[in-house]
């Protein structure tokens, strides 16, 4: 996911001015990150500032820490988020808009987010907060997420941060979408199946498209019998969507088999 056609600089600018935490980031998960967030930096300062901690501030005097990037794109992400739902979603009230906005910007979301990314490896931390567990807080990496959103629109500009936001949350947004309890209908299903005394769910995927706009597709197998499909950006996202449909088609199923019985039953009493 590419948000500049700027190349990157062949030597990282940053090791320079702070060699000895550049020299602990082993195997280069700075690297990793900027691979991850798709956005080629022109100049490398500001997310140099993004993972600056003021924990690390308090210990090199004159630094500064990464709080005002993180009142920057606290307003861009929620600028960004708010746009992109009020138009994927036309029908949905203003109440329902606002506790989905709620919920993707919350500070578990952002932390899983910078987890998944790597981004505590990265952190420029003070040697106490360091010692602490600082690296896998979620307020450290809610913040840290928050400001480097607010460095890629510094150094990109607002259509930069637009696709990095959307990439980064736009599975997360169409799960918090389908309601509560979407995120487990694996779970559900697994619970139904599991009652009715019938096989574990099997799931297949594939996929198609270039890596920068691939689309997941699943199915869900019991016994052998395909059950439900589904598809989405991201494996995760397939596989539920696949899971949904199984087991709406299991509990309709169930329905209509209930009602059959309660009919029978009727026309037995008034025989």
């Amino acid at each position: 996911m590419k948000t500049s056609k700027t190349s990157r600089p062949s030597v990282t600018p940053w090791t320079t001015s702070s060699p000895s935490w550049a020299d602990s980031l082993t195997p280069d998960p700075l690297s990793a990150l900027l691979e991850q967030l798709g956005h080629d930096f022109t100049d490398p300062a500001p997310l140099l500032l993004a993972l600056t901690h003021r924990s690390w501030c308090a210990e090199n005097a004159g630094s500064r820490s990464n709080e005002r990037l993180e009142f920057l794109g606290d307003a861009v992400l929620g600028l960004v988020v708010t746009d992109h739902i009020f138009t994927a979603h036309p029908e949905m009230p203003e109440g329902s808009l606002a506790k989905l906005r709620a919920a993707v910007v919350s500070e578990p979301t952002l932390a899983a987010v910078a987890a998944e990314l790597g981004v505590g490896a990265c952190l420029r931390l003070g040697k106490g907060e360091s010692a602490s567990g600082g690296r896998e807080k979620a307020s450290i990496l809610s913040d840290a997420m928050e400001a480097i959103i607010g460095a890629v629109y510094v150094d990109g500009g607002p259509e930069a941060a637009r696709t990095l936001v959307v990439d980064l949350l736009a599975d997360r947004i169409d799960l918090e979408a389908m309601g509560p309890g979407a995120a487990d209908f694996k779970s559900q299903l697994q619970e139904i199946l599991a009652r009715r005394s019938s096989g574990a769910p099997a799931y297949e995927l594939s996929d198609e498209g270039p890596d920068h706009d691939k689309r997941f597709f699943a199915r869900v197998r019991v016994d052998g019998t395909v059950i439900g499909e589904g598809e989405g950006r991201s494996k995760k996202l397939a596989e539920q969507a696949a899971a949904q449909a199984a087991f709406a088609r299991l509990t309709l199923v169930g329905a209509s088999g209930a009602a059959s019985t309660d009919h029978q039953q009727n026309e037995q009493r008034n025989a």
